[in-house]
């Protein structure tokens, strides 16, 4: 609501905080964010026409307060999931990518280098 429709794929492999920063600073915006099963299909049409793999998006899986939860780095409620099977991890704090090749999320290490999807 209020943001421009997905606009932005990279494909320069950053980890993932680099692209927060890129999306903050060039676009003014976030890694994306997932609503609804409709999003995630957009998403998932948007990445493979730029043959992008396994972007990242903006989930983010942590233990805060004792407890292990995802959440999405724009602080936007956490309303729709869409995990692979065994995903997320639970182990240490990972971020979250988007297959094309089946729409699943999966879990990896923040610091693995990936395009990614901006949203403003």
């Amino acid at each position: 609501a209020g943001r421009c429709l997905w606009a932005q794929v990279s494909a320069r492999c950053q980890p993932v905080p680099v692209p927060q920063r890129y999306c903050q600073d060039v676009y003014r915006g976030q890694l994306a964010s997932v609503h609804s099963a409709a999003r995630n299909q957009e998403l998932q049409k948007l990445a493979r026409t730029y043959k992008i793999i396994s972007p990242w998006i903006g989930a983010v899986t942590s233990r805060r307060a004792g407890q292990w939860e995802s959440y999405w780095e724009d602080s936007s409620p956490w309303n729709y999931a869409n995990w692979a099977p065994t995903h997320p991890f639970h182990i240490v704090t990972t971020c979250t990518t988007l297959s094309i090749r089946d729409g699943l999320w999966r879990s990896h290490f923040c610091f693995q280098l990936r395009p990614f999807i901006c949203q403003y």
